[in-house]
């Protein structure tokens, strides 16, 4: 008896090893789906668009596959909008089964889709920026390679009042969760630097037109904005044209003067100042190839949202790489991606923190003219920027997360 038990323990372990094995072989053979959550419509289609573009170039530089399986890309146009970013999402894990999704584009797309991908545990590396998806209420399905919000502002405040010394700002921004959440972090480290937010201005994401929020300008040293999508070029034009250019200096969150606007661009842009963690003119071995290879495909220089979308395929393919290339345990994916650590990418060195936002450098970038068209020329790194910027995290967790009332406007009109 005691040895028909051990044979029979044997055969069953033997057939669980070759089910197992079963399992992989066939989904070595399947492809890797994964859903792209971008914008083709509306005022931030300039950027989806990159997004899209950013992730083909990634797919063509590696033969369309992922640790040796072959990737499907399903795309889907959430049009800006929360609601239809939730229905497209139901739709690419309910429908079209994919592993893994890359997108939103925006942090309120982000937030709403939030409970749905921790409920049915997909792996979701997000573009969006949204602070608190990594912070007071981090979601164990999500990670991200690009930034929060504050993360490129935090800085920003800092080298506004020590390098520059300005002391009097004025901000504007989309009045959306990015918007707010940019102006909130350069506001928190400006004022403690010594400097004074003495007006914020919030115009609607879809505002016509500029020049009754200009007019509030006045009696400032710096102008700072946060504008997503196409909004940074249409302010900056209405910016020249009220003869504030040169006049009052104007610096910018990660995407008011992106590369996906500045090929539109002419004077307008010509030595506004933003701060993000990527340009197109970094010069590291990555990047060169991935700038070429966008040139060559699009005629653009990627920007942030192309890269978001580049850096998100990467952190996931050498994720598939740690997992055996298998996609059916989601968890033990999610681990593997927030343990890399990644040195060649486009933005250079990369890792995550424990909540799965990324850590890495920030650069301040001027917009200057080079070879007959604009870019943007780093002039100051801050290395391994988390997004607590130098606070503690406890204390920085503690506080409310950051919107249009916090920090305080306690020097505002």
């Amino acid at each position: 008896m005691r040895i028909s038990s051990c044979l029979s323990q044997l055969l069953n372990a033997v057939v669980a090893v070759v089910a197992l094995a079963s399992t992989a072989s066939a989904q070595t053979d399947e492809p890797i789906r994964i859903g792209l959550l971008t914008v083709k419509t509306g005022p931030l289609a300039t950027g989806g668009i990159q997004m899209e573009q950013g992730l083909n170039v990634y797919l063509e530089q590696n033969g369309g596959m992922m640790a040796g399986r072959p990737v499907e890309l399903i795309v889907a146009d959430t049009g800006g909008s929360p609601a239809i970013a939730k229905t497209k999402a139901q739709e690419l894990v309910e429908r079209d089964g994919v592993d893994a999704i890359i997108g939103p584009l925006a942090a309120y797309e982000a937030l709403a889709i939030n409970d749905y991908i921790a409920d049915v545990g997909v792996p979701t590396l997000s573009i969006a920026a949204a602070e608190d998806m990594t912070q007071r209420t981090p979601n164990p399905f999500f990670i991200r390679a690009s930034s929060t919000s504050a993360q490129a502002s935090h800085p920003m405040g800092h080298y506004a009042a020590v390098d520059r010394g300005f002391r009097r700002a004025a901000t504007i921004g989309d009045d959306i969760a990015y918007g707010q959440e940019m102006v909130a972090g350069f506001q928190r480290v400006f004022e403690e630097q010594g400097g004074q937010v003495v007006l914020k201005l919030w115009p609607p994401l879809n505002v016509a037109e500029y020049s009754a929020y200009i007019a509030q300008l006045r009696n400032v040293d710096v102008v700072y904005m946060a504008f997503a999508g196409a909004n940074g070029l249409r302010f900056m034009r209405q910016y020249e044209e009220f003869g504030l250019s040169g006049a009052i200096p104007l610096l910018g969150g990660m995407t008011s003067a992106d590369e996906s606007l500045l090929k539109n661009m002419t004077t307008e842009a010509m030595g506004v100042i933003t701060s993000s963690f990527y340009s197109a003119e970094l010069d590291t071995p990555a990047n060169r190839r991935f700038v070429a290879d966008m040139r060559a495909a699009y005629d653009v220089d990627p920007g942030y949202y192309a890269v978001s979308a580049y850096l998100e395929a990467t952190v996931l393919a050498a994720g598939l790489e740690a997992v055996g290339g298998r996609t059916d345990d989601k968890a033990a994916l999610m681990a593997a991606m927030r343990s890399l650590t990644l040195e060649d990418t486009p933005r250079g060195h990369l890792q995550f923190d424990n909540l799965g936002n990324v850590v890495g450098n920030i650069y301040i970038l001027e917009v200057q003219r080079r070879d007959g068209r604009l870019v943007n020329t780093p002039i100051k790194t801050y290395e391994n920027v988390s997004q607590f910027w130098t606070y503690d995290p406890t204390e920085f967790l503690a506080s409310p997360v950051y919107s249009r009332d916090y920090p305080p406007a306690r020097f505002a009109r």
